[in-house]
């Protein structure tokens, strides 16, 4: 269970990737335009990352929700699983095609990579 929620933190499971691929987004509109209308899956997980600045959806059998704003070029949010408060983080975004990597702490902690369907 702690491994488990520490991934949770990074926002879900760590993935492998190769990161010579992703290119950083860095406008609140280019990320907007990569989430907008797609659900971010993985295996488990379910999750709608709204223009308006909700996160809403499922992992792991649980309810996900939050709020997101766009800091610095960074992806900033308050984050529920369940009833766990997952804490505010801002974290670096890339993207490789349908592959969409979240680097907690500004780019400096665990990475969660989702498929944008």
């Amino acid at each position: 269970m702690l491994r488990f929620a520490a991934a949770l933190i990074a926002i879900f499971a760590v993935a492998p990737a190769t990161a010579q691929a992703f290119q950083k987004l860095t406008e609140k509109s280019n990320f907007v335009q990569a989430v907008q209308d797609k659900e971010l899956t993985r295996m488990g997980i379910g999750l709608d990352v709204t223009p308006d600045g909700k996160i809403i959806g499922r992992a792991f059998g649980r309810d996900v929700r939050g709020n997101w704003t766009w800091q610095d070029g960074y992806f900033c949010r308050d984050l529920y699983w369940g009833k766990r408060d997952l804490g505010y983080n801002c974290q670096e975004v890339k993207l490789h095609g349908e592959t969409i990597r979240f680097t907690s702490d500004k780019g400096t902690g665990q990475f969660a990579d989702l498929t944008l369907r």
